[in-house]
């Protein structure tokens, strides 16, 4: 079974994006709240699957993707996003993520990305 991590400092984001995981069959979770603790629990938990907010204090989704991705280049990571930060979608697909989704989430989306990446 896959272990994902779920990365956003809202709570409400992470429950929704668990949600419909474990919908879906998937029941092994680890979240983080910042970018800092997604790099410290990356480390620690070896999750198959990130799915990682761009926007967030401490340390923004785009610096932890970088900072995961020097330490494991084969994280595999999709960054979420707020509608028009396209721009960050381009530099996160730059620094490596494999995917990206764009809030307010579609769970069938979120779905597709999940099976796509893992390959199931």
């Amino acid at each position: 079974m896959a272990k994902i991590m779920i990365v956003d400092d809202a709570a409400f984001m992470r429950m929704m994006i668990k949600n419909t995981l474990t919908k879906n069959g998937f029941a092994d979770f680890v979240e983080a709240q910042d970018g800092a603790e997604a790099v410290e629990k990356f480390g620690a938990e070896k999750p198959d699957l990130v799915f990682m907010d761009i926007t967030m204090p401490n340390m923004d989704g785009l610096q932890a993707l970088k900072k995961i991705k020097e330490t494991n280049p084969e994280a595999r990571i999709v960054m979420c996003t707020a509608m028009g930060q396209q721009s960050m979608v381009v530099e996160a697909i730059k620094y490596g993520a494999k995917d990206f989704i764009v809030k307010p989430f579609n769970a069938d989306r979120i779905v597709e990305a999940v099976n796509q990446i893992l390959g199931s």
